[in-house]
């Protein structure tokens, strides 16, 4: 009976240390674990989370992490200059701009080899921060700024959804402007017609440097006796039976039969006279509703 207890009492001792010890192993494991190892960890998390796609073309102002394998010596950070160039250790300067991630890993590994440096080299760049080839949008929309090409197939209406949108008192017209080969670029694009795909073409890809810009819509005046006198956006196509109607119309004392319009010619004076109902409306016209005669 007293040998069955102590190998009893054994057995509860072993289970009860394996437990412990079970308990305490990913901590000590974790304890154990290398400085080193747990900083690259780290970095790699860093690297994959701001990893930018692999069409991405590095510009002026990228900065930039180079880092060479078991050379720990040729591991800089540096920022793209306006020259789209960087200065490396042992080679000078490399020019990058206009290259993606993994061409200026090889150009930067091809320097190395071709200066009998290294033999082979394995080079990895890491984007730490974008500030070359942005696309500034600007005028009436909803969030104004400049914004990155995170890719080289990006198009006009991806800016716009980007910048949210245009305002209620954007203009139709988008004017893109910027440089294509060398040559200063403008082009007048009319924004519902790209939304309809009426003018699918229009949606042209951006390139790094570039400004979008919508201006505020052109406007009508109007006053005297109509219900809500004041200046309102010129819709397309509008006449002036609309643009009274957008102003609520004529009060009880106005009369939609005595209308004046004032209008201001192409010499820069103003023209004052009756207004139809069916006549357009241009951008600065004053519409004045009179009161009836009855």
């Amino acid at each position: 009976m007293k040998s069955v207890l102590l190998n009893l009492g054994g057995l509860l001792l072993a289970a009860g240390m394996a437990l412990a010890a079970q308990a305490a192993g990913p901590s000590a494991r974790g304890a154990a674990a290398p400085a080193g190892a747990a900083a690259g960890g780290s970095e790699a998390g860093a690297s994959n989370k701001g990893a930018p796609s692999a069409d991405y073309r590095l510009g002026a102002g990228d900065q930039i992490r180079v880092q060479v394998y078991q050379n720990p010596d040729l591991s800089i950070e540096a920022r793209v200059s306006e020259q789209g160039t960087i200065n490396y250790p042992l080679v000078g300067s490399v020019n990058l701009g206009g290259s993606t991630i993994a061409e200026a890993e090889n150009k930067i590994a091809s320097a190395l080899r071709n200066g009998q440096f290294l033999k082979r080299p394995q080079v990895n760049i890491v984007l730490l921060e974008v500030r070359g080839n942005q696309v500034a949008v600007l005028g009436q929309v909803q969030k104004p700024g400049r914004f990155p090409l995170e890719t080289t197939n990006t198009r006009v209406s991806d800016l716009l959804a980007a910048a949210g949108g245009i305002t209620p008192m954007g203009d139709d017209t988008l004017i893109v402007t910027g440089s294509r080969a060398g040559k200063p670029f403008r082009k007048v694009i009319d924004i519902p017609a790209l939304f309809l795909n009426q003018r699918g073409q229009d949606d042209i890809l951006v390139h790094g440097g570039d400004t979008l810009y919508v201006a505020k819509a052109p406007v009508y005046y109007i006053y005297g006796e109509a219900q809500r006198p004041g200046p309102y956006r010129i819709e397309r196509g509008m006449t002036v039976q609309q643009a009274v109607a957008q102003g609520g119309g004529p009060t009880p004392r106005g009369s939609l039969s005595r209308l004046r319009l004032t209008r201001t010619g192409p010499d820069g004076k103003q023209v004052e006279s009756d207004a139809r109902l069916s006549d357009p409306v241009l951008p600065n016209d004053v519409i004045y509703v009179r009161e009836s005669l009855f």
